[in-house]
């Protein structure tokens, strides 16, 4: 029985002096872990903006890129550098080209009422031939995105672009939109010729686009009338250009007062996203062939430009 005991002891002592040389090994200055609280803070001064990138179809299409919301200068200045080849390639979308030459500086740039004047180096005009004219359709389009800019002055090292050195394509002083952008000519005489400016629609994977191509017909017909026709009857997939204007779509009427254009059409409900799609198509090329602000489709509203 005392045998018992003791060894019971004898345990017991044993548990306690383990119990003890544990407290003792374990570290009292424990590191305490911190969990980091990072804030992110989202700059709301960077919007997009729209720009007219080459795509790879080697058209001139609209898309967007983001910029600092800033004046007209600065946004002009950084929408040419978006522009130009190795100038800030990670604002340019993916499956589009900038097309101004690389190095190409801009040596000035000013604005007064609705003109834009840009005076760049003589590296604007080490370009392809065949890029030539689409270099310049790209900078016009892009700065008569921004807002109250109508019209562009292009100088090259102090002297007005008039003419374009590999083309010999001639080019009024100001340019506006009026020059047009991937030109198409469907003339079958010098008479009744209209220029109407058409915006079809092309895709990068999952991400719709517009193309804007420039017409010469010989129609005498209201250009929104042409437009509508052009994107239904007219319309020619084997240039890799898209609409969703279908036969069934027909324009009801048209009004245009105090630079606002309303236009009715018969019930043409696919789905929300394709209506959004074909009632931009129908807003941009309305925007481009009337000086308007804004366009109505149905009571849909939809504006000529980006703030």
């Amino acid at each position: 029985m005392l045998k018992k005991i003791s060894i019971r002891k004898i345990c017991l002592s044993s548990l306690a002096l383990f119990a003890l040389l544990l407290i003792y090994l374990i570290p009292t200055n424990i590191p305490r872990l911190d969990v980091k609280e990072e804030l992110i803070y989202v700059d709301s001064s960077v919007i997009s903006a729209p720009i007219f990138l080459m795509d790879q179809n080697s058209y001139v299409a609209l898309t967007e890129t983001p910029v600092s919301d800033s004046n007209i200068e600065k946004r002009a200045r950084e929408l040419i550098k978006i522009l130009t080849v190795g100038g800030m390639d990670s604002k340019v979308p993916s499956g589009f080209s900038a097309i101004i030459p690389p190095d190409t500086e801009v040596l000035s740039l000013s604005y007064d009422h609705d003109v834009l004047k840009v005076d760049f180096s003589k590296d604007l005009l080490d370009i392809e031939k065949n890029l030539e004219e689409k270099m310049i359709e790209a900078i016009v389009y892009t700065l008569t995105s921004i807002d109250k800019v109508d019209k562009i002055i292009i100088y090259v090292e102090g002297d007005i672009l008039t003419k374009l050195p590999k083309t010999k394509i001639n080019l009024p002083s100001t340019l506006d939109r009026s020059f047009g952008i991937n030109k198409e000519f469907n003339l079958t005489s010098t008479r009744d010729i209209t220029d109407v400016t058409i915006y079809y629609i092309n895709q990068i994977n999952e991400n719709y686009y517009y193309v804007p191509v420039t017409k010469y017909l010989n129609d005498t017909r209201d250009k929104i009338d042409i437009i509508i026709d052009e994107l239904t009857i007219n319309f020619n997939p084997n240039k890799r250009l898209m609409s969703f204007m279908n036969d069934d779509v027909k324009l009801v009427s048209k009004g245009l007062k105090e630079k606002v254009m309303k236009l009715e059409f018969n019930t043409y409900l696919v789905n929300e996203e394709v209506d959004q799609i074909l009632n931009k198509t129908i807003s941009l090329s309305a925007c481009d062939n009337y000086d308007i602000n804004e366009v109505f489709l149905n009571d849909v509203q939809e504006s000529c430009k980006n703030t």
